[in-house]
């Protein structure tokens, strides 16, 4: 009886949407709307009450370390300052760490690149056939191979299948998307660099435009010569 009882079909209750007239109130708030924000109000306060019962047993004489790294303004924790955390030497550690990271990056980006480009040249200038030919002596080799010579053009574009077309241009974007990351490692690298050498002992001053031979929009600096022992 069962399975004949479902096996009839049956009207679906459908959950009433909000009046024309009660439009300004917004949409009606279903069932699942109701289960989803009483969740969310029984678990703030749940969080408020463990909040108040911890307050209220709160050790009055207790002591944490933090507390004297830390300062209350307004009832607002503030801790101090992290900006003389590192020593000089230290500082200069992890900048050389730094350096030495992009350096190798970009040795790695420059190497993909000429393998890349070596790669997309080859297909470039790779030849549609191959014949071999046999020459009985070095004059009709050389006539044979000023003939392959002559006659070796490239593809045209119509006996290129699809696929290597898409392959060699994908290939091609990925070229100069690699040339633009290593430009862009290169100014960072001279950057970080001249930023290490400033953060080493000795004197040292910017130079003006005046005292320029060639012009630059970048910062250049000369240190003062000093007599090494």
């Amino acid at each position: 009886m069962s399975s004949l009882r479902n096996a009839i079909s049956r009207r679906a209750h459908k959950e009433r949407a909000q009046l024309s007239s009660r439009r300004k109130f917004g949409l009606l708030e279903k069932h699942k709307d109701y289960v989803i924000r009483a969740k969310a109000f029984h678990k703030k306060e749940e969080t408020l009450r463990k909040l108040k019962e911890k307050a209220a047993f709160r050790n009055p004489d207790e002591f944490y370390f933090q507390m004297i790294k830390t300062r209350t303004v307004d009832g607002v924790h503030k801790p101090e300052s992290q900006a003389n955390k590192y020593t000089q030497e230290e500082l200069m550690l992890m900048k050389t760490q730094d350096i030495g990271y992009i350096l190798q990056k970009l040795r790695s980006e420059r190497k993909k690149i000429e393998k890349l480009t070596a790669v997309l040249h080859f297909v470039d200038n790779h030849p549609s056939n191959r014949h071999i030919y046999y020459a009985e002596d070095r004059e009709e080799a050389r006539e044979l191979q000023s003939q392959a010579s002559e006659s070796r053009v490239t593809p045209p574009s119509g006996d290129i299948p699809d696929l290597i077309k898409r392959k060699t241009v994908a290939s091609y974007r990925e070229l100069e998307a690699r040339k633009s990351r290593v430009n862009q490692l290169e100014k960072l690298y001279m950057e970080m660099s001249l930023k290490k050498e400033l953060q080493k002992k000795g004197r040292k001053r910017k130079l003006c435009e005046d005292e320029l031979v060639c012009p630059t929009s970048k910062p250049v600096y000369k240190w003062r010569s000093e007599r090494k022992r």
